[in-house]
C-alpha cells in the first residue's frame, strides 16, 4: 500500500470526523435526540481512531534497534487493533447504552426540529466525500479483487480500517436520519431510539470484523499465494539452485516481508559459487516481490526426508 495514499485517507476522515462531531453535540444539545448523542459519540471515537493511526505510521518509522532487530512496522498493527476496541466500546457499546435508555423512556423531539435534520444531511455529505477518497486511495492498490478479499488480505491496516469506518458512519448517519424523521412525523421517541440501537450494532458489528483481521496480522501472515509464486520462480530461475526444499515467509510490517528458505544446491559447488548463486537469487526475490527486504538462504545437499516443511 501507498503509505501516503492512506494517510490521504486518513487526513480526509479525520477532517470531516471533527467537523461532524462537533455539529452532531450542538444538535444534541438543542434536540436531546440520542440518535445525535450516539452519532456524536461515533465521530468523536472515529477522530481518536484516525489520530492512533497517524500516530502508529509515524511509530512505525523508528530504525530497527537491538532490542527490536527487524523494526517496529507491526506498530501499524498494534493501533489498528487499538482502533478496533474504541470502537467497539467508545462507540458501539456507548450507542446500545444510550438505545436502551431511549426505547426505555422515549421522549419525542419538540424543540428545534428541523436541526439534526440539517445537519444529518450534511453529514452524509462530509462522509461521502471522506469515504469516496478511501475508496479511491484503496482502488490504486486493490486491483482486481473484490472489497471483501481486498479487506482480508490487505497486508497495510489503515485503508481497510478507514473504509469499514466511514461505511459504518453513512449507515450510521442513514439509520439516524431514519430514526429522527420517523420520531418527528410519529412524535414518538422509540424511534429515535430503535435508530441509535441500529447505530450500535452496526458499530459493534465493523469493531469485531476489524479486530479479527487485525489479530490475524499481530499474530502474523504469510505473503499471499500469488507473491509465494513469485518467490518461489525466482529463487529457481538461475543457475546453482536445484529446487527449493521448503520455505516460509513472514509479514514483518505492511511494507516488509521476511522470505527464509532452504535450497538444494548442486553438490559440485564451491564456496564462492555458492555465494555468487545466492546473492543473484536474492537480487531476483527483490525485483520479483519489492516488500521481501528480508531474505534468508540456506543452501543443503537435497535429501528426500527435507522435503516437508
Amino acid at each position: 500500500m501507498s503509505a501516503s495514499g492512506g494517510t490521504r485517507a486518513i487526513v480526509a476522515a479525520l477532517g470531516a470526523n471533527l467537523g461532524i462531531a462537533v455539529t452532531k453535540f450542538v444538535a444534541w444539545l438543542l434536540t436531546g435526540s440520542s440518535s445525535m448523542l450516539a452519532e456524536s459519540i461515533h465521530s468523536v471515537a472515529d477522530s481518536g481512531n484516525q489520530a492512533l493511526l497517524l500516530l502508529g505510521g509515524k511509530r512505525a518509522q523508528r530504525k530497527a534497534t537491538p532490542e527490536h532487530p527487524f523494526g517496529y512496522g507491526r506498530d501499524r498493527y498494534i493501533y489498528a487493533f487499538i482502533v478496533a476496541i474504541v470502537l467497539f466500546s467508545v462507540g458501539g457499546l456507548f450507542a446500545l447504552y444510550e438505545a436502551y435508555h431511549k426505547i426505555s423512556h422515549p421522549e419525542p423531539i419538540d424543540e428545534w426540529q428541523w436541526v439534526p435534520i440539517v445537519v444529518l444531511v450534511v453529514a452524509i455529505g462530509l462522509e461521502t466525500f471522506s469515504f469516496r477518497t478511501a475508496i479511491v486511495e484503496s482502488n490504486h492498490v486493490r486491483g482486481t479483487v473484490s472489497w471483501v478479499t481486498f479487506v482480508r488480505r490487505a497486508k497495510a491496516p489503515e485503508l481497510p480500517v478507514v473504509l469499514l469506518e466511514d461505511a459504518g458512519a453513512l449507515l450510521g448517519l442513514i439509520f439516524a436520519l431514519i430514526g429522527v424523521s420517523l420520531t418527528l412525523v410519529t412524535g414518538d421517541g422509540i424511534w429515535d431510539g430503535i435508530g441509535t440501537a441500529a447505530i450500535g450494532v452496526l458499530l459493534v458489528s465493523i469493531a469485531i470484523i476489524l479486530a479479527i483481521e487485525t489479530k490475524s496480522l499481530l499474530l502474523g501472515e504469510g505473503a499471499n499465494p500469488e507473491d509465494v509464486a513469485k518467490i518461489e520462480q525466482a529463487i529457481v530461475a538461475g543457475d546453482g539452485v536445484e529446487r527449493i526444499i521448503h520455505m516460509k515467509t513472514l509479514y514483518l510490517g505492511p511494507d516488509e516481508l521476511l522470505v527464509a528458505a532452504k535450497v538444494g544446491v548442486p553438490r559440485s559447488e564451491t564456496a564462492e559459487q555458492l555465494a555468487t548463486h545466492i546473492n543473484e537469487a536474492e537480487a531476483r526475490i527483490r525485483a520479483a516481490v519489492p516488500v521481501a527486504r528480508v531474505i534468508y538462504i540456506e543452501p543443503d545437499i537435497y535429501q528426500p526426508a527435507e522435503a516437508a516443511p
